[in-house]
């Protein structure tokens, strides 16, 4: 499922417009990349927590030249599953 795919969905099950239903979803993955970069968790229960991870300076290899580079420590978003999202899976 692609974002227009999600964003029909969404319209059908809320019977509002696919403007509308855009609008929403914009404004919230909008909402959750404003709180992750704030350094904050996003819990929605029943379906999980976005979190923001923290990836530590390590050395890599360039693959085409084999040549040592430095990696810079990064900020990562993580996302970890709630109890009820796993429960429909299985």
């Amino acid at each position: 499922m692609n974002k227009t795919d999600l964003i029909e969905h969404i319209a059908k099950q809320a019977d509002i417009s696919k403007a509308a239903a855009t609008r929403a979803l914009e404004a919230t993955l909008g909402a959750v990349k404003t709180t992750l970069k704030k350094g904050g968790d996003v819990s929605i229960v029943g379906f999980g927590t976005f979190a923001v991870g923290k990836r530590a300076a390590r050395a890599g290899r360039n693959p085409r030249t084999g040549a040592a580079i430095k990696i810079k420590a990064a900020r990562v978003p993580k996302f970890r599953p709630g109890k009820a999202l796993k429960d429909a899976l299985n």
